[in-house]
């Protein structure tokens, strides 16, 4: 008996003791009945049990009510109770649901299954106008959690990741609350103020849960995942569906409703796998239980996605309402088990409200300043899902964890622990923390800081910075240098650096650097260290040319407006050529010379590509993303991009002062990006960029507009949407006027799921068009088609193209290997 005590008052204690209405919910075997759908009959007031069948629903008024308790696979259960005190207990049983026979229906279930779908789709836009407009309380929780998680990760100890894992390698990662008033507005509109949020071990913390990531709406045609998905009852959603009537039965309002199998008839189509029920006559939906895998959304560490919504009905406005959703996810990587839970509860609705002009605008989210300071009385009040013994446990553990942190004695502690200096240190790096006062020293280490050239051969590039943080308002203080040293150039080089990050709401960041460094003529580093490297060594082929650059600039950066972003830099510099100073490679054959380092005479190791000089820079960028939305919180302003509207960038740079008069000049530039969403068929990116230089017939090759080509044959970007893969990296370099464009379709499996034994490797078909337009040359174009999402298991990073170039005519084809995770090395 005493082994099964503890977990019972775990379950009590479970329970809030301040709530109106309490209970637990349990199927006629005695089964706990999660996920259950509580509400008071023709109201919006609901809620939901939690996974041991608990629930509490507020009432703060004594009387007379009808109780509503309703759950997938169980009948309806109406309980009428004369609340004569508060809190009152009302423990529920449902009975098993009692479906009709088949021949009760139709004997042909296929064609009833079709005839049902098709009537929810036809009556698709009705239904979902019906709750288009409304307001409502709303209340979310999400739990991440771990099982089976290693001592070690690839050689890295793990710990116990602040307390939140046991000795069994299993517990709970993350635990947050938000109790919000939303309104809303089809198709996208969305005002939502938080009123309490709560983050398990962080009484400073804000949870990131909001109302628009619980927008799962089955009445629209797609579902916005980063393959967009199609729903059950779509327009056309029988090209993507098998449907099978699985059974039928009748609510306490003798509502006829339908369980319908969903089946995608391909295996790896964007559409779900599950349930839809279906309330006969209306066609409204009734709940839904579907499940995704995460190959089918491009998301490759996830297993399973499973939504499952139930829907209230209010008997007096005839209305049924998603008042209840739940997300349950699975992942894992490494061997390690990752789950987590979502659920949501939408109550007191209010349809159809007169908004005003102001309702609706960028601000989609709200959080009240004191969000974060309700107390646990607060939260046993309010909390219409009550915690399970794990979760309350956790949030015990790690606000008994978090006190301690806070001391002096822990904070020291643990950073005599974290600050213990490895003998890999000096190659891997290493930083020096001090918790209690918020700052930390990093050596950046020579493993990702060292490469090759043919200016410097081989070089070493450690770093060393300090930097303060300041949590309370979000931001910065950081200042430091980075060390360079060219063995065959014998050349010693340092930069350094001062920013401040000034708030977390306009994000203004100021930055000075100065000193001495070597520099790739395109600002943009087309040419990847570690790719120039072994094209360098390997194979001879020195592509990226450099120069030596003094100077000292300063930077700001701030968005002064909503979707206007401001970057501003003054600079001096004083600039010179530089050659090369090694004919060393790895291959024995060293008779092939290497080109020289001047990109406009590749054959010639004298003449500099540019004189020597010294010249004042100022340049002036505006981005303007349209559309754009944000959260509010008190601790920052969190940019949420809008994907219907295009952004634009707008610049002007000015060199003068120049210790060579021709060397002056002023280059006016823009350039535009947008994605648009093709639904379950993908999505097409393009990208535009204009510009033309002015007073600027003899300027130095360094400020010439260079282009992002790549000889390489490795492509290291996701899109290719700023760069030509086959174009000479200055062969086409302007200081003249220019118009570039790039586009590209990624079907994100939508053909290629189709295709046998192709359908099974998951590859996503990526088409492409690329044209440059300069003075002194014809037109460049390349036309690319390629797989991504390449890999093994979940390791999807590579990709792989076609390409052909033209110019007056075919000029060239080959092939392009993109390993999207070199930039992250750079």
């Amino acid at each position: 008996m005493k082994k099964h005590l503890l977990p019972f008052l775990l379950l009590l204690l479970s329970i809030p003791s301040f709530a109106q209405v309490k209970g637990r919910i349990v199927s006629a075997s005695g089964e706990p009945v999660p996920f259950a759908s509580i509400i008071v009959s023709g109201t919006y007031n609901g809620t939901s049990s939690n996974e041991d069948g608990f629930y509490t629903l507020a009432l703060s008024v004594k009387g007379k009510y009808t109780i509503v308790f309703r759950s997938i696979g169980y009948k309806t259960k109406e309980v009428t109770v004369d609340i004569n005190k508060l809190p009152y207990v009302l423990d529920v049983a449902l009975q098993d649901e009692k479906y009709l026979l088949n021949e009760l229906v139709i004997s042909n279930k296929d064609d009833r299954a079709k005839l049902i779908i098709s009537e929810a789709i036809a009556h698709r836009k009705e239904n979902a106008a019906k709750t288009a407009k409304f307001e409502a309380d709303f209340y979310s929780r999400g739990t991440f959690k771990v099982k089976d998680l290693p001592k070690e990760i690839l050689g890295q100890e793990i710990g116990n990741l602040g307390g939140s894992v046991d000795t069994t390698g299993n517990g709970i990662l993350y635990l947050s609350e938000t109790v919000s008033r939303v309104k809303y507005q089809k198709p996208n509109k969305i005002n939502e103020v938080v009123v309490a949020s709560k983050v398990s071990g962080e009484d400073n913390g804000f949870s990131y849960n909001n109302a628009a990531a619980a927008e799962f709406d089955f009445y629209e045609n797609f579902i916005p995942f980063e393959v967009s998905v199609v729903s059950p009852i779509a327009d056309n959603a029988f090209n993507y569906y098998d449907y099978k009537l699985e059974s039928a039965f009748y609510d306490t309002d003798e509502h006829l409703i339908n369980k319908i199998k969903v089946s995608p008839k391909e295996k790896n189509e964007a559409a779900v796998k599950g349930y839809i029920y279906i309330v006969d006559d209306t066609w409204e939906l009734y709940a839904t239980d579907f499940t995704l895998k995460g190959s089918q959304i491009e998301q490759p560490l996830l297993d399973s996605l499973t939504i499952r919504q139930n829907f209230g009905y209010n008997a007096k406005e005839k209305l049924w309402t998603k008042n209840v959703q739940r997300l349950d996810f699975d992942a894992g990587l490494f061997g390690v088990g990752l789950s987590g839970r979502f659920s949501y509860v939408y109550s007191n609705f209010i349809f159809n409200p007169d908004f005003d002009k102001k309702t609706f605008g960028p601000e989609m989210q709200y959080v009240e300043t004191d969000a974060n300071k309700k107390e646990n009385k607060y939260w046993n009040t309010i909390r219409p899902i009550p915690l399970t013994p794990e979760e309350r446990n956790d949030y015990i553990k790690k606000d008994q964890i978090q006190e301690l942190r806070k001391t002096k004695a822990y904070l020291d502690s643990t950073d005599h622990e974290r600050n213990r200096f490895k003998w890999l240190a000096p190659i891997l790096g290493y930083t020096y923390r001090n918790s209690a006062e918020n700052w930390d020293i990093r050596y950046t280490g020579i493993a990702t800081r060292l490469a090759f050239n043919t200016v410097q051969a081989y070089w070493l590039a450690p770093g060393f910075h300090f930097t303060k943080y300041h949590p309370e308002k979000n931001t910065y203080t950081t200042f430091g240098t980075d060390l360079n040293y060219g063995f065959a150039e014998q050349r010693f080089r340092a930069t350094g650096v001062f920013a401040h990050k000034f708030n977390n709401f306009s994000k203004r960041i100021v930055t000075v650097t100065g000193g001495s460094s070597i520099e790739q003529f395109n600002p943009e580093k087309p040419i990847n260290k570690i790719v120039n490297s072994v094209s360098t060594l390997f194979f001879r082929d020195n592509y990226a040319k450099f120069y030596d650059n003094a100077f000292i600039k300063l930077a700001y950066e701030e968005e002064v407006l909503n979707g206007i972003q401001l970057n501003g830099s003054v600079e001096y510099a004083r600039r010179h050529a530089l050659y090369n100073n090694t004919n060393f490679s790895t291959l024995k054959d060293a008779y092939k010379p290497y080109l020289s380092n001047n990109p406009l005479l590749p054959l010639d190791n004298e003449t500099p590509a540019f004189l020597k000089h010294n010249i004042m820079k100022a340049s002036l960028q505006a981005r303007f993303s349209f559309g754009q939305k944000y959260r509010t919180r008190p601790d920052g302003r969190e940019i949420i991009p809008n994907p219907n509207y295009p952004r634009l960038y707008l610049k002007y740079e000015k060199g003068f002062a120049s210790s060579i008069k021709d060397y002056n000049f002023d280059h006016l530039s823009t350039r535009i990006t947008y994605t648009m969403d093709a639904g379950n068929k993908g999505e097409t990116g393009m990208a535009v960029r204009a510009g033309k230089f002015f007073n600027s017939d003899n300027i130095a090759f360094v400020d010439y507009r260079h282009f992002n080509g790549n000889e390489t044959h490795i492509g290291k970007s996701e899109r290719y949407l700023n760069v030509f893969n086959f174009l000479p990296y200055y062969t086409h370099s302007t200081n003249d006027q220019y118009l570039e464009g790039h586009l590209e379709h990624n079907f994100k499996g939508f053909i290629t799921n189709k295709l046998p034994l192709i359908s099974e490797l998951n590859y996503h078909l990526v088409l492409g068009a690329h044209a440059l337009s300069t003075p002194e040359h014809k037109p460049y174009m390349e036309f690319t088609a390629g797989f991504d999402n390449l890999g093994w298991g979940k390791f999807r990073f590579l990709r792989i193209d076609y390409i052909r170039s033209y110019e007056s005519g075919f000029l060239s084809d080959g092939v392009i290997f993109g390993l999207t995770f070199l930039d992250i090395l750079e």
